[in-house]
């Protein structure tokens, strides 16, 4: 079977690893500190903060959302997608709003998000589906026009689980004045065995973060640190020295990994431009993608996926549309963009491990039809 994912793992982890094994500590220190200050680097952006996964990245950004605006308003979220993006609205005390799905892209559809911004609104919570950035531009603006009309500017958190690598108008994100959030999940472009990094738009934001990462306490506190006042209460969100000894590591052989992925999107952008009852998903020169998986829509997708199994190829809709379990009962809205994509969308494999000769029995299994 072709894999839809698979973990890559650089030679040298092993003995990086070993050495913060053998050095008799193996908590938050020097490790994760060469590994924040290497991704700073990658990412041009200094304000960078290493947690133990992404889904407590997510939380811990919608905590210092929700103490800077107030837990009493909603937040404006996406419904396609894992249940890790939306879950930490809901664990601090606020209110989903679902906005539509683009089916051009599987964003969010930023016109559906223009019209339902109001002065409720404490936050836009969005995705970058599957690497695809959305357009920030045009978000930009629909955050100009709720400013004007409202005199609310919410906070946008960019859930980039997906999107190591990604670029929009040549610049990383993260790079463009929201928090942002990656994931080092174990089968990601960029593993660190589990881990994310949380990106954050000024310095503020960052030192009270960094705080809040570990109890609300100055680990550079001094000796005592214990006994110095803890003005506002923290997590136990931290990366440990093992974690960011792999992502070092990984960090080396990141690039090429990603590099492949993308020749293997191109090769289906081109080959599977044209089938029949299959549709791709929008293509816009303004972003470089990082096609963690490959999005089609595609008609009779039972059919479709059954067959690719007999061909012994791995698919998946990969993520459920979140409005649909009881959690989130109490947020059910009109999504027609979401209901036309919904039973349509699901992936084909993608990554640095499928070869010349895989991707091209993967688009000749497509071409034949299901």
């Amino acid at each position: 079977m072709i894999p839809l994912f698979k973990v890559a793992m650089s030679d040298k982890a092993s003995a990086l690893v070993g050495d913060v094994l053998d050095s008799g500590y193996i908590g938050q220190g020097a490790k994760v500190d060469a590994f924040e200050s290497a991704l700073a680097e990658r990412l041009d952006n200094p304000r960078v903060l290493t947690v133990n996964s992404a889904t407590s990245g997510l939380h811990l950004a919608l905590h210092l959302v929700a103490t800077e605006a107030g837990r009493d308003g909603e937040v404006l979220a996406t419904a396609l997608t894992c249940t890790a993006t939306n879950w930490p609205i809901l664990a601090n005390g606020m209110r989903i709003r679902w906005v539509d799905t683009d089916p051009a892209t599987l964003n969010m559809d930023l016109d559906d998000l223009a019209r339902k911004i109001t002065p409720s609104t404490r936050a836009i919570v969005l995705v970058h589906w599957g690497g695809y950035p959305v357009d920030l531009d045009r978000l930009r603006r629909v955050l100009d026009q709720a400013e004007r009309v409202h005199g609310v500017r919410p906070r946008v958190v960019e859930d980039c689980a997906d999107a190591w690598g990604a670029t929009y108008r040549g610049v990383a994100l993260g790079g463009h004045g929201n928090i942002a959030v990656y994931s080092f999940q174990a089968v990601k472009h960029l593993t660190s065995g589990d881990g994310g990094l949380i990106v954050l738009p000024d310095d503020e934001l960052l030192a009270r973060a960094r705080l809040l990462r570990w109890y609300g306490i100055d680990r550079d506190g001094g000796a005592a640190r214990f006994k110095n006042d803890i003005p506002e209460y923290g997590f136990k969100f931290n990366m440990n020295d093992i974690n960011a000894a792999i992502g070092l590591a990984n960090l080396e052989i990141v690039d090429d990994l990603l590099a492949r992925h993308r020749e293997n999107a191109a090769f289906y952008d081109t080959e599977l431009s044209d089938v029949d009852g299959l549709e791709l998903t929008e293509r816009a020169g303004d972003r470089d993608p990082s096609f963690w998986y490959y999005s089609v829509k595609v008609d009779a997708r039972d059919a479709f996926a059954r067959r690719l199994a007999e061909a012994r190829i791995a698919t998946s809709e990969v993520h459920h549309r979140n409005d649909t379990y009881t959690a989130t009962r109490g947020s059910r809205a009109l999504l027609p963009g979401l209901d036309a994509v919904a039973e349509r969308q699901i992936a084909l494999p993608v990554g640095w491990w499928v070869s010349d000769e895989d991707r091209a029995h993967i688009a000749k299994t497509v071409k034949a039809g299901w």
